[in-house]
């Protein structure tokens, strides 16, 4: 994965797909599995007094099931309310938005949470733990809102032990390195196996080791799992990691001259 390189080629109506078979969410349709995200003439508009704020003009792409897709983008392109609508915390103004086969562009707040809590699993760069809280504590939390039932604790094991941390699931974020902290962060947004994982700047917060670290534990649960990883980022070198980037400026997909 480390030799994937940036692909600098505009994503105007259409991805390039990923190579493998991997075992993914999605749907088959002529024998293809089916984008995980359908993104098609999104706009975002906000309104302050009289004045109109466009975040997003018409924005175009798909996503493959099984992609490590990272968003790039300067300040004030629109890549915070594209990840927004991406992970079903807004809905666009005008367009389509399809998750994982289910349009969600129309949704009320209460059928989009739901939504949003079984198919998407967020890691931000502050990592959000519940710091009274334990390691497991913390990644059960998404299947309390989920109705995980009894195997709610069986889950959160297992998702912690996926990360490395099987030995720390009853520490306390302050009992924890920050690249630790990040891990259960992963293991929360792991724990329903959501359609999509979006990472906000994950290792914004971490040195440049801990950092490393968490790119390769993402980069090994799309190797090993087919997980659909989209990672916000402003880091060059973090995007060089994945296999596509979507780049945004003043709204608009960038488009090379």
């Amino acid at each position: 994965m480390s030799n994937l390189k940036v692909d600098s080629t505009p994503i105007i109506d259409g991805v390039q797909p990923t190579s493998g078979s991997l075992t993914v969410p999605g749907q088959t349709v002529a024998g293809q599995t089916a984008a995980v995200i359908v993104a098609h003439e999104l706009t975002k508009t906000y309104r302050m007094g009289t004045m109109e704020v466009h975040a997003l003009c018409g924005v175009t792409f798909e996503i493959q099931p099984g992609e490590v897709v990272s968003i790039m983008g300067p300040s004030g392109s629109g890549k915070s309310t594209l990840m927004n609508i991406l992970g079903c915390l807004d809905v666009p103004t005008s367009g389509t938005y399809i998750l994982d086969g289910e349009e969600v562009s129309l949704l009320r707040d209460d059928k989009l949470a739901v939504i949003r809590n079984r198919k998407v699993g967020f890691v931000f760069q502050s990592f959000n733990l519940l710091p009274r809280a334990s390691a497991i504590a913390n990644v059960e939390l998404p299947l309390r809102y989920s109705g995980g039932g009894n195997h709610r604790k069986q889950r959160a094991k297992e998702a912690l032990q996926l990360v490395g941390l099987g030995d720390r699931m009853n520490h306390r974020p302050n009992e924890m390195s920050g690249g630790q902290q990040q891990r259960v962060a992963i293991a929360r947004a792991l724990v329903n196996n959501p359609a999509i994982l979006m990472a906000d700047e994950p290792t914004g917060n971490l040195d440049s080791h801990s950092g490393k670290d968490i790119m390769q534990l993402l980069l090994s649960l799309n190797r090993d799992r087919g997980t659909t990883v989209i990672i916000i980022t402003h880091d060059a070198t973090i995007a060089a990691q994945t296999q596509r980037v979507i780049r945004l400026r003043d709204g608009e997909l960038e488009v090379s001259a």
